[in-house]
């Protein structure tokens, strides 16, 4: 039986006080989101709790209400799905930042990394969890970058060393990772989408980074990793980077042979070769994105049977998970939803002929 999920960002109702990079804020002298953060969440007081459950709620409802099996809280807390939980990262200097071209495309105020990193205390992930758990009928996942992103979207001043930096980033993302299990949290996603942009330094070190990240997580726990192939910077944007076709059949069979248990991928807005790149997953589960995130086009439910289909005849269907390609933030929330009940249906349709 196929299941379905959502990778991470859903779109914002409009009264939640956090900016983020699908929309970031203009006022206050911001320079971007990184550095609207800290004045926005002063700004909104004491009520920005209500108004984040608020929102949890509702992204979590068209969730549920389209038939997702395994839902996120849409990270409504968050500015973006990199910074978010490494501002309680020591070593990591938020107020101070740094400029840097991320992956060759957007130029942006980044945090700069000044100190050994670890974190600090209890990872606030852990009460985020908890809330939209309660909120939820189904299980909640949550997501947490990994370090071969965090690298990518932050300037290093300290370690000079991508490979030491990384070893100590996933120390600190395994304490996040182990105080979410600890909490209830069965299913916990890393997101690397810079291993299809560095396949090479992915097979380096950066699959061994992730390997630490999930160490000494219960066997009950689903250790699943996001490796999408690149943004565009809006909707319907045409001509924007992706990783090279190559990245996943590269990273295929190391990362099944990792100690994971799912893998998402993107197929939807460029499709792979299902016959050369599934058969590589001899034991992990493919999540496999059939929505693309960035088209406002609505696909069909028999575009998406018929994708999900071509699938099953590299890999079975326990084996088969159903997702968009990313997170859904450039969509409309109406759009959106749409989007995950054409999923849904989909799937539907193909469970029912699997009985």
């Amino acid at each position: 039986m196929i299941i379905t999920t959502t990778i991470g960002a859903f779109p914002k109702p409009g009264y939640v006080p956090i900016s983020d990079w699908f929309s970031a804020a203009p006022d206050d002298g911001a320079y971007d989101y990184t550095s609207a953060f800290a004045k926005e969440m002063a700004r909104a007081g004491a009520e920005r709790e209500e108004l984040f459950q608020q929102a949890a709620a509702e992204v979590i409802d068209d969730q549920v209400s389209a038939g997702i099996d395994i839902v996120t809280d849409g990270e409504v807390r968050r500015e973006n799905y990199v910074h978010y939980q490494c501002r309680h990262f020591a070593g990591l200097d938020f107020d101070h930042l740094s400029e840097r071209t991320i992956r060759g495309v957007t130029t942006a105020e980044l945090p700069t990394v000044t100190g050994d990193v670890r974190l600090l205390g209890t990872s606030p992930l852990v009460h985020d969890y908890r809330a939209a758990q309660d909120l939820s009928p189904k299980p909640v996942k949550v997501t947490i970058p990994g370090p071969m992103t965090i690298i990518d979207t932050t300037v290093d001043a300290h370690y000079g060393d991508d490979t030491a930096l990384g070893a100590d980033l996933a120390a600190a993302i395994n304490d996040q990772v182990l105080d979410l299990a600890e909490a209830g949290c069965r299913h916990i996603q890393i997101d690397e989408p810079v291993m299809a942009r560095k396949p090479d330094v992915a097979l380096d070190h950066g699959i061994d980074h992730l390997e630490r990240c999930f160490a000494g997580v219960p066997g009950h726990v689903a250790r699943v990793v996001h490796c999408c192939c690149g943004y565009p910077e809006r909707l319907d944007q045409d001509d924007y980077p992706k990783a090279d076709r190559g990245a996943y059949p590269a990273l295929a069979e190391a990362l099944d042979a990792a100690a994971i248990d799912a893998v998402s991928i993107e197929d939807a807005h460029r499709p792979n070769d299902l016959g050369e790149l599934l058969p590589r997953f001899n034991r992990t589960t493919v999540i496999l994105g059939v929505l693309a995130i960035a088209r406002s086009r609505l696909e069909t439910v028999a575009a998406v049977e018929g994708r999900l289909t071509a699938a099953l005849e590299h890999i079975p269907p326990e084996r088969l998970a159903a997702a968009p390609d990313c997170g859904l933030g450039f969509l409309g929330r109406d759009l959106a939803r749409r989007k995950l009940a054409v999923m849904c249906d989909a799937v539907g349709r193909v469970n029912s002929r699997l009985g």
